[in-house]
């Protein structure tokens, strides 16, 4: 991948430049603030967020009040340099209404046009899993599992899978949807269980995709993806 420096970004009249925060396992966009050059520098030797305040014109440190400190994983710039995408992990909400982030409004005018589910349900789900496993509910089904074990987890996982694998051969798109989603619930427990992150697994998805035409080290070996 490319690169560029701190000194080829092209900041505006003011000094600025856009930046746009985004949860680097979500994919989320949790805000959008300003950076000028001193902000970036920081954020850059710090690996925290620090932006700076139009209205207020100074620098800030995002959590030095919150304690909701984002931590950098990536920078990236546009095409044209005057703009930043930078992926963290967060301490906690981004917004200052205590949201996960900024944008949880739809438009209006738009609302009815949602159709299609997105990825970030997945990183839902992994922490909605994790906080179970930490803070137990009495009638929690996912803390049911997690104090039966892995063999009850495996059966579940096997049931599941076979339920995909009938509604596949029934041709009824719904049923399989309806299964495979109770396929990946068990699956996530399953390595909530096994103390394996969801992240590692993508890790993994994103070391297999660099393979690009050659043989994989999984199924057929004279076989490309």
């Amino acid at each position: 991948m490319e690169s560029v420096g701190i000194s080829q970004i092209r900041f505006d009249a003011d000094g600025l430049v856009p930046a746009v925060i985004q949860d680097f396992h979500s994919g989320e966009v949790l805000m959008v603030a300003y950076m000028n050059r001193e902000s970036l520098t920081r954020t850059a030797e710090t690996g925290e967020t620090w932006f700076y305040s139009r209205s207020r014109r100074k620098l800030w440190h995002k959590g030095e009040e919150s304690g909701h400190f984002q931590h950098v994983k990536r920078i990236y710039a546009d095409c044209d340099e005057d703009t930043l995408v930078i992926q963290v992990v967060p301490d906690g909400p981004a917004c200052h209404t205590n949201h996960r982030t900024c944008f949880f409004r739809s438009l209006t005018e738009w609302e009815n046009a949602e159709d299609e589910g997105c990825l970030s349900v997945l990183h839902i789900l992994y922490n909605e899993i994790r906080e179970r496993k930490q803070d137990p509910r009495p009638r929690s089904y996912t803390n049911y599992l997690l104090r039966e074990g892995k063999n009850k987890i495996d059966k579940k996982i096997g049931e599941e899978a076979s339920e995909v694998i009938i509604a596949d051969q029934h041709g009824d798109r719904e049923e399989i949807t309806a299964e495979s989603c109770d396929l990946l619930y068990h699956l996530f427990v399953l390595w909530e269980n096994a103390g394996v992150n969801l992240y590692q697994i993508m890790a993994e998805m994103e070391n297999r995709d660099r393979i690009k035409d050659n043989k994989k080290e999984i199924g057929h070996q004279d076989k490309t993806f």
